[in-house]
């Protein structure tokens, strides 16, 4: 009994901190919407373009140029920036949209890029919530 209860746990835990389709940016057109409307922050690792959704939930893109490295380089960056976005989506409440796209110098660093992206994220939801206060 106790196994099936733990396993349980560790399902709804898996659910809860997934990364599925909806929660991503899948076409052009969206990734343009953030470019278009949204705001920018960037620091020495990332850069990031957000604008809010009606969705009621964050989703992410990424943009992971050549000019970053080799394939197994640009997959790494990818990967670790999912599962610094997948680990800290619960502290982002609000429906936003994040494009996201490491500078061209930065080190792939996962607790560089944790760090990074959830200040930028803060960074740049102050900024929206100002800039649509100044509307």
């Amino acid at each position: 009994m106790k196994n099936i209860a733990s396993r349980e746990n560790g399902d709804n835990m898996k659910r809860s901190l997934a990364f599925p389709k909806s929660r991503r940016l899948l076409g052009p057109a969206e990734f343009k919407r953030v470019y278009d409307r949204g705001v920018h922050c960037n620091d020495r690792t990332l850069v990031l373009n957000i604008c809010t959704n009606d969705l009621g939930h964050t989703r992410l893109g990424l943009s992971i140029s050549k000019q970053v490295g080799n394939a197994v380089v640009r997959n790494r960056w990818k990967r670790r920036i999912r599962e610094a976005f997948r680990c800290s989506q619960q502290h982002h409440q609000g429906g936003f949209d994040i494009v996201v796209r490491p500078r061209r110098d930065a080190t792939c660093d996962s607790q560089a890029i944790d760090t990074s992206l959830n200040q930028l994220i803060l960074q740049a939801i102050q900024q929206l919530s100002s800039h649509s206060n100044n509307s």
